[in-house]
């Protein structure tokens, strides 16, 4: 057999060429989905032409995690769903041969979907409650002194890049009444869910766009009522808008359609603009609302919603690429800050300079892993770290009941909780009626009082609701018996000891936060759950994303980070650290000690960690902030640290360190640096019928001033990566990825090379991942069935052979089936080889019946570089006396649809 082609990449010197309810959807039985027995593809599984394909035995619920084709531990790509919700299907690559199509696997958020995955035993009781956290002076949940007015405005549909239909303009207003003055506007965006409905139907949803005849649009931005008219009575103008247009068309864009809610927000925000100039020209709506202040504008955004509010804050401050935007002009308005809702975060690049609050749901069955934490975690080190970036977790949470029109009970839609619960074992923390489980209404109001708290932080700038965001162990009495739990990094953080940056540890482990390594991973135990700081990016590795590990089976050894400089925490009032301990673990005690570069110890005190409720079906490896003032003696050099040292007291235990910083109270104003930006694109090209071709990864990079990335050049063979770190400035990039692409006459599949870029320093990242995709011109070869051995007596072995008209460059599939005859005796299921019958269709001789009822479907493989593949039927002599019998075999579609004028017939005779 030969070798496939493959795509060259010649990368800088510096680098070697490398180049919905997540449990539902059980994979179905299907016949022989084999492309050869060597490699036999799981069930459910099947190649066809350039296809692999995928299909679930129920509708899979169309959520905002991203499913995903992986092989082999790899990611493979995003399959494209089909019209039936059931059928996912992706373009194979030169890279992706059968052979190495083994572990097949489809997940979402790193959870699968076409398997069961068993269930851990529940616990014996639910985990205790945390005691009740004390309150915080001012409660931004209360509502404010204004009644309310409501309406909605639609304008005609707007084309944005890269999507085939227009994608709609229609928004609903909450207003204040009585309201002076102008008024600052929160704008809330939806995330990705089903986009039309059956009226009457129980569970008829799909994602089309535009909704069929008889089906209506699911009036997803209908669904913050509660939170618009909580801001509203405050004093905010607030608008929700629809993007059903992208949900139904998302699947086609590299950035799962970051881009194109960045420019539908923006587009709302232009229009809301020309109102504020042109008054007359505004809908009823906003003609009647208060005058606006677009300076002040708070973007609220949920799960895919939320990264596209977070595109549309950078899209702000830095221009895309005019090719890839769909928004007209300079901004006219001010992000002072956003609210991410179970977002989805796949290019991993946090707009650093923009204040934000992430809220994680704890039983979030949709973006389960709950990758929003990098909205926090992500900027650490970017830019000037003025901005304050909260991570805001709620125990009990899942990831629909935020949004009304997802929720039971209240959607006018059919609607589902996402977190999948198993009858059998239930969920010791997630499963509805728990104690730890937050009722529709519960949750809903808890999402409202912290979305409030952030527009009274980021817009109003009142810094008595800080607390409740910055990781100060206070509550909001409004929010009720949700409990909810608070981090940050920036704002009034100082120097800190930052594991992803250089340090030296001793007494603990250095630990890689996203490796294939076991032993340098930091050594989570997945039976109670994953954490939201270790989430996946698009590569098996990263460099510089650690933690620190410590562990220990008696109190007494301290664990010691060293940064590679001494650092200052002189300002700073206490030091905050960011530590997290096992699920449902309780009174892990750690003594907190610096050592100054004179060698003297400060010992600043004890600090006590407790485990999040969890599970193994839960994301709640998730850090706790803990303080201890900084007060040393008057010898202690606090100009000067030369080292952490963390020092268990419990009598055995675990804890991982995310990072350590100098804290005082405050919030700085977030002033927006001059960053590059870089933005990555694809480049599709033929591949030519002869000559070698050298082609570049088109990047483009714009902004002002320079800074740092870390690109990756994908390899498209194993998946594996190999990074380097760059300058970038507008008009020098210093990333150079050629592409050799070979051009011949022999049928092969796309050719793909891809990389992906990541902010690091000085630098904000639009469209993370592209490359260089070349085209196969050369049309498929003919296959033609035809008799090798069609007559043989009982006991023989039937063969016919498939041949094709020419060599390719990658194997070949194609499908035959035993299918009825059109006359005479048919053989059946006794006639042929028991242990044959159960290879090539999984079934039983008996009951006996004709052999086209066994469903006998075979994916005959044609190896790279070979013409020919056999199907051969082995049948069994018997004592029966019996006429000649037959038995047909034809090719097939994809479907098992018999395609005219390819059947073959063969003949078995009596043996007596």
């Amino acid at each position: 057999m030969s070798r496939a082609r493959r795509i060259g990449v010649t990368a800088v010197a510096a680098i070697a060429v490398l180049a919905g309810s997540p449990t539902l959807a059980q994979a179905t039985q299907q016949p022989s989905a084999s492309p050869s027995a060597a490699h036999p593809l799981p069930p459910g599984w099947r190649v066809s032409g350039h296809d692999l394909l995928w299909r679930a035995s129920q509708p899979v619920p169309m959520g905002d995690a991203r499913v995903e084709f992986h092989a082999n531990g790899r990611l493979l790509g995003v399959p494209q769903p089909a019209a039936d919700g059931r059928t996912f299907k992706l373009a194979l690559d030169d890279a992706a041969q059968a052979e190495e199509l083994t572990r097949l696997q489809v997940r979402a958020s790193g959870r699968r979907l076409d398997v069961e995955e068993p269930a851990a035993a529940p616990s014996l009781a639910a985990p205790q409650a945390a005691p009740a956290l004390p309150a915080n002076p001012v409660d931004p949940g209360k509502p404010g002194p204004y009644r309310t007015s409501s309406g909605e405005y639609s304008l005609p549909a707007v084309k944005l890049p890269g999507f085939k239909v227009p994608v709609e303009m229609r928004g609903l207003v909450i207003a204040p009444k009585g309201a002076t003055g102008k008024r600052p506007v929160a704008l809330f965006l939806h995330g990705r869910h089903s986009t039309c409905y059956k009226p009457g139907s129980e569970n008829d949803v799909t994602g089309d766009w535009p909704c069929a005849k008889g089906y209506k649009e699911i009036p997803s931005h209908q669904g913050y009522v509660k939170d618009q008219q909580l801001l509203a009575s405050q004093g905010y103008v607030t608008v929700s808008i629809s993007a059903n247009g992208i949900n139904g068309q998302d699947w086609e864009a590299d950035d799962a359609g970051a881009q194109a809610r960045s420019s539908l927000v923006r587009r709302h925000l232009a229009r809301w603009a020309d109102w504020a100039a042109k008054p007359s020209s505004a809908p009823a709506i906003v003609r009647g609302a208060p005058k606006t202040d677009l300076s002040k504008v708070l973007l609220v955004g949920h799960s895919r919603g939320g990264e596209g509010v977070n595109r549309a804050a950078m899209d702000s401050l830095y221009p895309p690429p005019a090719a890839q935007d769909g928004a007209p002009g300079k901004a006219r308005w001010h992000i002072s800050g956003t609210v991410l809702i179970g977002p989805t975060i796949f290019g991993q690049n946090p707009v650093a300079d923009v204040p934000s609050a992430t809220i994680l749901p704890g039983c979030d069955g949709d973006v389960s892993d709950l990758q929003g934490e990098v909205y926090v975690d992500g900027t650490r080190g970017v830019s000037n770290g003025k901005a304050l970036h909260s991570a805001v977790y709620v125990v009990g949470a899942n990831h629909n009941f935020f949004n009304t029109e997802w929720t039971p009970g209240k959607a006018k839609a059919p609607a589902w909780d996402d977190f999948y619960a198993d009858p059998e074992k239930p969920d010791a923390v997630c499963a509805p009626g728990k104690a730890t489980r937050l009722t529709a209404d519960q949750q809903h109001q808890a999402g409202a009082v912290y979305i409030a708290a952030a527009a009274r932080l980021f817009v109003a700038g009142d810094d008595r609701v800080r607390p409740l965001l910055d990781g100060t162990a206070v509550r909001a009495p409004s929010a009720g018996k949700a409990q909810v739990l608070t981090h940050a990094v920036g704002a009034n953080r100082g120097a800190g000891f930052l594991p992803d940056t250089a340090v030296t540890v001793s007494g603990a482990r250095l630990c890689d936060e996203i490796t294939a390594d076991p032993k340098a991973a930091c050594g989570l135990d997945r039976k109670k759950g994953t954490s939201p700081h270790f989430a996946q990016w698009d590569t098996e590795r990263e460099a510089g994303r650690r933690a620190v590990a410590v562990s220990w089976t008696k109190p007494g050894t301290a664990a010691r980070i060293t940064p590679a400089k001494p650092l200052s925490l002189a300002g700073s009032q206490s030091l905050a650290l960011r530590v997290f301990v096992p699920p449902n673990t309780r009174g892990t005690k750690l003594d907190v000690t610096l050592v100054d570069s004179a060698n003297r110890r400060a010992k600043l005190g004890q600090v006590a960690v407790d485990g999040l409720p969890g599970t193994d079906a839960t994301a709640s490896y998730w850090a706790r902030e803990v303080r201890v003032p900084l007060k040393t003696a008057r010898t202690f050099d606090l100009k000067k640290v030369k080292s952490l040292e963390l020092t268990p007291r419990s009598t055995s235990g675990k804890a991982w360190l995310i990072d350590a910083w100098g804290w005082r109270p405050g919030t700085p104003a977030a002033q927006a640096a001059a960053l590059a930006r870089v933005d990555v694109g694809r480049l599709t090209v033929k591949e030519g019928d002869s000559g070698v071709r050298t082609y570049r990864v088109p990047v483009t990079v714009s902004g002002k001033g320079s800074g740092q990335v870390r690109y990756y050049v994908l390899d498209p063979d194993s998946g594996k990566a190999t990074d380097k770190l760059v300058t970038v400035r507008p008009g020098v990039s210093n990333i150079d990825v050629q592409v050799q692409v070979k051009g011949d006459t022999r049928f092969g599949y796309d050719q793909r090379q891809d990389i992906a870029v990541k902010a690091v320093r000085g630098a904000v990242v639009g469209n993370h991942r592209g490359g260089v995709t070349a085209l196969n011109d050369d049309p498929e070869p003919k296959a033609t069935l035809t008799p090798v051995t069609d007559k043989v007596t009982e006991g023989g072995t039937l063969l016919w052979r498939l041949t094709l008209s020419e060599k390719a460059d990658v194997d070949i599939f194609k499908p035959v089936r035993i299918v009825p005859v059109t006359e005479g005796t048919e053989l059946s299921t006794k006639d042929v080889d028991a242990q044959w019958l159960d290879d090539y269709s999984g079934q039983k001789p008996d009951p006996e019946r004709a052999l086209s009822k066994a469903d006998v479907w075979v994916w005959l493989t044609i190896e790279a570089g070979q013409t020919t593949a056999d199907f051969d039927i082995k049948t069994v002599k018997d004592s029966v006396t019996e006429p000649a019998e037959s038995v047909r075999v034809a090719q097939t579609d994809q479907d098992g649809k018999e395609l005219p004028g390819t059947a073959v017939t063969g003949t078995v005779t009596d043996a007596s």
